[in-house]
């Protein structure tokens, strides 16, 4: 195993508001990670960062040791909490774009990904319930062959008995050496595919330990010790 991502001393503030705060965090390949914390912790601000999308006040982030910029993004896949497709293309549009822009999509496994969720490739964006513009949106980053994928709430807006079936899509469609960072606040349903979990409040890291530690250490599941954690 080797570390895909290390930020060191990162740190980002809004006028007097500080989101990062000084965090020191390495993520290493082959890994499952829950980003976890309540709202306002600092969770997409963190996401954000290393995919580029802000730049930090202070402190450095790599990936594969080179700082975040245009090389970086050629092998992180990011999931973002909100849909930024374009709502009247057809799917088979967006995942022809996606091919010509990205060069390790893979076409092919993205209208396996379709086939496998009843999708319909020519059926547009807007006609579609939120829940399925989501998993559209998942299956275009699952389609990448890259060393990261980070998912922003990949599970939110996905009905409870389609759940389980969205997280074997991903455990099935990623590379194997590659890691996942998941920002959820839905613990109880991914917590049984993790294998790591970094805790963060106040823009700074709580906790970071391996899912069988906390269970073997503290006699109790991720959730459990998030509520204990967090008061929840």
């Amino acid at each position: 195993m080797s570390t895909l991502l290390e930020c060191k001393d990162l740190t980002k503030c809004y006028g007097k508001k500080t989101a990062i705060d000084h965090i020191n965090l390495a993520i290493e390949s082959g890994h499952i990670i829950g980003l976890l914390g309540p709202n306002g912790s600092g969770k997409t601000t963190l996401i954000k960062m290393i995919n580029g999308l802000l730049a930090p006040t202070s402190g450095s982030i790599f990936m594969q040791q080179n700082p975040i910029g245009a090389e970086s993004k050629k092998h992180i896949s990011y999931l973002p909490d909100h849909t930024y497709l374009n709502m009247n293309e057809r799917v088979r549009d967006i995942i022809r774009y996606f091919s010509d822009f990205y060069e390790d999509f893979d076409e092919k496994r993205a209208y396996d990904m379709l086939g496998k969720l009843q999708i319909d490739a020519s059926d547009r964006l807007k006609t579609m319930s939120k829940g399925t513009k989501e998993k559209v949106q998942l299956i275009l980053v699952m389609s990448r062959h890259a060393d990261l994928y980070i998912l922003d709430e990949p599970i939110a807006g996905v009905d409870p008995a389609a759940r389980d079936f969205i997280l074997n899509i991903i455990l099935s469609n990623y590379e194997p050496e590659a890691s996942i960072l998941i920002s959820t606040h839905l613990i109880a349903d991914i917590e049984n595919i993790l294998d790591e979990v970094i805790f963060i409040d106040h823009g700074q890291i709580r906790l970071t330990a391996s899912v069988d530690d906390i269970r073997m250490n503290n006699g109790k599941s991720v959730d459990a010790l998030f509520r204990e954690v967090y008061r929840c």
